[in-house]
C-alpha cells in the first residue's frame, strides 16, 4: 500500500445515505427508448431495413429495461442495517478471506472436518 493511500472505515450510514440509480436508469430507458424509436422509422422510412431492425432491437432492449425499473421502484425499500449494526472493515484488495475466522471450526482442537479426531 503507498503511503499517500487512505483507507477509510465505513461510516455505517451509508445504507442511510445511498441513493438509488433506478430513477436515472429509467431516464435514460426513456430516453434510449425516444431515439430508438424515432430511428426506427426513420429508417423504416428510408428503406434501410438493417438499420430499421437494429434499432427495434434496441427499443425491445429500452422497453424491457423500462418494465424491470418500474418493477422494482414498485417493489419499494428493501431492509437496510440500522444503527446497531456495526460496520465492517473494508477489502484490502490483497486476497485475504473474508470468511469465519480462527477458531470457528465448532469447538474442535484440530479443526478436522468430519466429525473426527486424528490419532496422535
Amino acid at each position: 500500500m503507498l503511503e499517500n493511500e487512505v483507507i477509510t472505515m465505513r461510516t455505517g450510514s451509508e445504507p442511510a445515505t445511498a441513493r438509488s440509480p433506478l430513477r436515472m436508469r429509467l431516464w435514460l430507458s426513456l430516453w434510449g427508448m425516444a431515439w430508438a424509436l424515432f430511428g426506427l422509422v426513420a429508417f423504416a422510412l428510408n428503406g434501410r431495413p438493417g438499420w430499421a431492425a437494429a434499432c427495434a432491437v434496441v427499443l425491445l432492449l429500452a422497453v424491457v429495461d423500462l418494465c424491470v425499473i418500474t418493477y422494482r421502484m414498485r417493489q419499494g425499500s428493501h431492509y437496510q442495517p440500522g444503527r446497531d449494526v456495526p460496520p465492517y472493515e473494508p477489502d484490502h484488495g490483497d486476497g485475504r478471506s473474508h470468511g469465519p475466522g480462527p477458531g470457528t471450526d465448532g469447538g474442535r482442537a484440530d479443526g478436522a472436518p468430519g466429525g473426527r479426531t486424528n490419532p496422535p
